[in-house]
């Protein structure tokens, strides 16, 4: 055997040790075997709002397909911050993953002048769960039962009229910025720590209307709680048919958002595949409530599910580019934070 010819051979041979030693690796080792415990998934607004509604949904059928229980924790704050932040920041071994959207990983890039992450340095985009519009839905006792109705009373009362949010830079606050921005009003902002407390405040009227997802709010519009003045998608929503656009009634403003799954950055990519592919093979839970069920039809019935095939690639795109469609509106209106 030539020498030429066994320095080839003993390169190719300390290759294959080295791949296999990688391989071998405790942390190779643990991807490849992951999950072997219960697995998080933070939801960074209080219980009752629309991600709270979609990660439990979301957790029940990841739950099934995994064979580890997938447990909701909802470490809200600061618009979602708090908890994607707490996610950022966990070790990157698949067990800790959050439900984020257009608030959290888009727009709070520019709503605040010192963001506490960097929505494409600190996390690994694993899909786009869904994409929906929003309602604009006010007390029952607001004097205004149309768009244009709306526009002339927050336009005469702007000294006294509030808008609550899930907290500062939520989809939930950006949306009603946009919508502001669009009408040229300036409105008291009141933050909350979720969807849920701020719908207790709308009726009872100490707030005076919230840019809410249409599959939360619904129970209150069926039951007549609250009235929905306007939906903000390009179309109605097919569990509200009688709820005319924005464009509809006469202005030109429509806004969307969208719910995400991230993980830490530096995730191992066996566990990135396996968790995606049991995102787009999830089926509902058996032992599922009908409360969940009911919950789950009207989500589907206001959103649209994200193609899984193409959801990294989507969600990895679409953070930097509703950034920069929101951005100069949201920097116009001094919407800043520190």
């Amino acid at each position: 055997m030539g020498i030429g010819r066994s320095r080839v051979i003993g390169a190719c041979l300390s290759a294959l040790a080295a791949m296999l030693a990688l391989l071998a690796s405790p942390g190779m080792a643990s991807a490849q075997n992951w999950p072997t415990r219960p697995v998080t998934l933070v939801v960074p607004f209080a219980a009752g709002g629309p991600s709270d509604v979609a990660g439990r949904i979301l957790a029940q059928g990841l739950s099934d397909v995994l064979g580890q229980q997938v447990v909701v924790e909802n470490p809200s704050g600061a618009g979602g911050t708090v908890g994607s932040l707490r996610v950022a920041k966990a070790p990157p071994d698949g067990y800790q993953f959050v439900l984020g959207n257009s608030g959290t990983h888009a727009w709070s890039q520019t709503l605040y002048k010192k963001p506490p992450y960097d929505t494409i340095a600190d996390f690994t985009a694993l899909g786009l769960v869904v994409e929906s519009p929003r309602v604009l839905i006010t007390p029952t006792t607001l004097p205004a039962n149309s768009l244009p109705e709306f526009i002339a009373y927050v336009k005469a009362n702007q000294a006294t009229v509030k808008f609550g949010s899930a907290g500062a830079g939520s989809a939930s606050h950006v949306s009603c910025i946009l919508l502001n921005a669009a009408l040229g009003v300036d409105v008291t902002h009141i933050p909350y720590r979720g969807l849920g407390p701020a719908m207790q405040d709308l009726m009872a009227g100490r707030i005076d209307y919230v840019c809410d997802s249409v599959s939360t709010s619904l129970p209150q519009i069926e039951s007549n709680s609250i009235k929905a003045i306007a939906s903000t998608g390009s179309r109605r929503p097919a569990v509200l048919p009688n709820v005319a656009t924005a464009r509809e009634q006469g202005l030109d403003f429509e806004v969307g958002t969208w719910q995400g799954l991230f993980l830490p950055k530096g995730t191992p990519e066996p566990i990135v595949r396996r968790l995606n592919g049991a995102r787009s093979t999830r089926r509902p839970c058996a032992s599922a409530s009908k409360r969940s069920a009911r919950r789950s039809r009207r989500r589907s019935a206001e959103a649209r599910t994200i193609s899984p095939s193409s959801s990294p690639t989507r969600s990895r795109a679409g953070a930097p580019r509703s950034r920069r469609a929101a951005s100069p509106r949201i920097e116009a209106c001094g919407a800043l934070s520190n």
